[in-house]
């Protein structure tokens, strides 16, 4: 095997050679092995090792066999020692998750304080085939079937070309000792149902499964590539980006056949879990939303918008006391006097002063609000002017106002109010810019 591993480190991973490399080791089969793998090639290694203080006297005893083997091998050895069970408690995770989410934390925090180049892991082929498994018969999507990432970030799996039973002759041959995980042994859990009761009976269906599971991780990843570059096409040229909101456009998702792939390809990060709705906001009525528990997603006119349901201001009035003011906050306003005024845009109007009453009142608007536009006879409802200026609502719930007592005097970037304009009677003006 170590010649196997050789090339497959030349061919695969030549940027190993000459970094500083991080090992995850257990004390198992798997990641001693690895250990020696590395060693023998003379790769620069460090060995770092979690307990996580589950089995008694046996989690203690891993790591005192893996700081004896650092000291055997003249390796670097670092250790730390997690309340594991507190820890799940406290997140409420699952044992198996607050202890992956807690090594790898860690790995990432040795990683960058000790300027390692690659963490490595000891997952091999079984690992792989196991979790094709588990994924599944849990449901999931292409990408969960394409296997363990033989490359993630920093983390690299070398051993993922080789199988259990490689690693145990490896092992075998070369007298190596390590240190056996009692609970690997038991089929209260998922994987090891699978390992120890569902793969002998598979490979007995199919002895070449190891070669014919490879071929096959091999065309899904294919196939995922194809999508992941279809997806890209389709945001490049469909999907846009403004102030923290994402805009789909609906036309060409209704042109695709496989809209609803596309759909969970799109968003599948973002915590949705019911796609046949999804999708069924292509035909929605504008304003119908989905929520996840982070995001939410709504149809609009043209478009599907998703944003982060924190995203929004908090809403609150702020007063704003003089003519001479800045706010930078919720939202950038500048009022100051001047002498004439100039041209008016989105972002900046002349009012008549002595017609305000202030404080001024900054807020999010209501319904039944209606102001006069300027430029125009008589009041029109917000709801209306909304419709009319084609708001979606994420747009309508992000708008300001900036009211005289119970008068809109500024539809912030987008109308004044007509009470309020320059006349010929006015001697005091108001420039104000948002």
């Amino acid at each position: 095997m170590l010649k196997d591993f050789e090339k497959h480190i030349a061919s695969k991973f030549p940027f190993l050679d000459g970094r500083k490399l991080l090992i995850a080791v257990s004390g198992g089969i798997d990641s001693v092995a690895l250990v020696y793998l590395c060693h023998f090639l003379g790769l620069d290694i460090t060995l770092a090792h979690c307990n996580f203080k589950l089995r008694k006297g046996d989690a203690d005893a891993d790591a005192v066999f893996v700081k004896e083997l650092a000291n055997k091998l003249d390796k670097k050895f670092a250790t730390i020692t997690f309340d594991t069970e507190h820890y799940a408690e406290e997140h409420k995770l699952s044992i198996q998750m607050a202890a992956r989410k807690l090594r790898y934390d860690w790995f990432e925090s040795l990683r960058k304080e000790n300027a390692f180049d690659y963490v490595l892991t000891a997952h091999h082929l079984d690992d792989t085939i196991e979790t094709f498994l588990i994924n599944f018969i849990r449901g999931t999507g292409l990408r969960g079937l394409t296997g363990i990432p033989e490359i993630n970030g920093n983390i690299v799996r070398p051993l993922l070309a080789f199988s259990r039973k490689q690693i145990e002759d490896f092992v075998s041959e070369n007298h190596i000792e390590w240190r056996e995980d009692q609970s690997n042994a038991s089929t209260k859990y998922t994987r090891n149902k699978i390992r120890h009761e569902l793969l002998p009976v598979i490979r007995e269906l199919n002895s070449e499964l190891d070669h014919t599971f490879t071929e096959m991780i091999y065309h899904l990843k294919e196939s995922q590539i194809l999508i992941d570059e279809a997806v890209q096409l389709f945001s490049d040229k469909y999907i846009s980006n403004e102030k923290d909101v994402t805009k789909i456009e609906i036309a060409p998702l209704k042109t695709i056949k496989a809209s609803k792939a596309y759909l969970y390809e799109l968003l599948k990060e973002y915590g949705f879990t019911e796609w046949n709705d999804v999708k069924g906001l292509l035909e929605a009525q504008s304003g119908k939303q989905i929520l996840s528990k982070t995001h939410r997603l709504i149809k609009d006119r043209n478009h599907l918008i998703l944003e982060c349901l924190t995203r929004s201001v908090k809403e609150t009035e702020v007063y704003i006391d003089n003519e001479e003011q800045t706010l930078e906050s919720p939202v950038y306003l500048k009022l100051e006097a001047v002498e004439e005024f100039g041209e008016f845009n989105n972002k900046t109007i002349y009012v008549d002063k002595s017609l305000l009453k202030f404080p001024l009142i900054l807020r999010k608007w209501e319904k039944g609000d209606y102001f006069y536009p300027l430029g125009m006879k008589g009041k029109k409802k917000l709801s209306k002017f909304f419709k009319d200026e084609k708001l979606s609502l994420v747009e309508k719930e992000a708008q300001w106002l900036l009211c005289s007592e119970d008068k809109i005097l500024w539809v912030l970037g987008r109308r004044a109010d007509n009470r309020f304009r320059i006349t010929k009677k006015t001697n005091n003006i108001l420039r104000i810019t948002c």
